[in-house]
């Protein structure tokens, strides 16, 4: 009788990593893309819904993960509908790192307390008044909130390479949107890359240095907001120049 070698199992295989949008999709605000991969979960952005009452609603939905899961939060800049969310995260669990420049870092901050500041003067005029449906009306989140936020910014240098977990690297470059802003490079344990645009900015800023050229990845996220019109620059700076807003003789 002939005797058969026994089969040697399969190596697994890795999953292809899973692009998830939880906000920044047929609307402006929002920003949050959610990257998972066998070994690390990371969100790209967290940022706040605004403006109709039907957007505003999506803040106090339940995320389509639990916050505790994820590993790291990205942000590439400090404007609200990219950062806006992230105390409402960590009042649900978040505990990991939320990797950014030092400059959006401490931007963020002053941001984050002044809606935090905000949502709990309307939570409290609503009570004094009673026009919320709400009994007693609720900041989305506090002061407190905010306190614990800041505990887990972790500035990256813009440039620098650094792992997240796993495997997974970040590189930001400058986004020349906003003081801090930046672009992300995401590269996962496979060696697949991810590239998020962020906001970006125009060349030619007279303060910020300009967007660093794209440089290439498996995969491109692109937020245009904006990317169907042109921006007059000289009609702009007529409009702030001396005597700009001035009734005519």
């Amino acid at each position: 009788m002939t005797e058969t070698a026994p089969s040697t199992p399969a190596a697994p295989t890795s999953r292809p990593a899973l692009l998830r949008f939880l906000g920044g999709v047929r609307t402006v605000p929002g920003s949050k893309f959610l990257v998972e991969s066998d070994h690390a979960r990371v969100l790209v952005d967290c940022g706040l819904f605004q403006g109709f009452a039907d957007l505003r609603r999506r803040n106090w939905q339940k995320l389509a993960c639990d916050a505790k899961d994820i590993h790291a939060v990205v942000v590439t800049h400090a404007h609200l509908d990219h950062c806006g969310y992230l105390p409402r995260l960590v009042r649900h669990g978040f505990r990991g790192p939320i990797l950014t420049s030092a400059h959006t870092a401490r931007l963020a901050e002053i941001v984050l307390r002044d809606s935090a500041r905000l949502q709990m003067e309307a939570a409290q005029h609503a009570n004094d008044h009673g026009w919320s449906k709400h009994q007693p009306a609720k900041p989305l989140y506090d002061d407190n909130d905010v306190d614990q936020t800041v505990k887990f910014f972790d500035p990256v240098e813009t440039g620098a390479e650094v792992e997240i977990m796993g495997g997974t690297l970040l590189r930001l470059h400058h986004g020349g949107h906003i003081l801090g802003s930046a672009w992300a490079r995401l590269t996962l344990e496979d060696g697949h890359t991810l590239a998020v645009s962020g906001d970006l900015g125009r060349p030619g800023h007279p303060l910020l240095l300009p967007p660093e050229p794209f440089s290439g990845a498996d995969a491109l996220l692109m937020e245009s907001t904006y990317g169907d019109r042109s921006h007059d620059s000289a009609t702009a700076q007529r409009e702030f120049g001396p005597g700009a807003g001035s009734p005519h003789p």
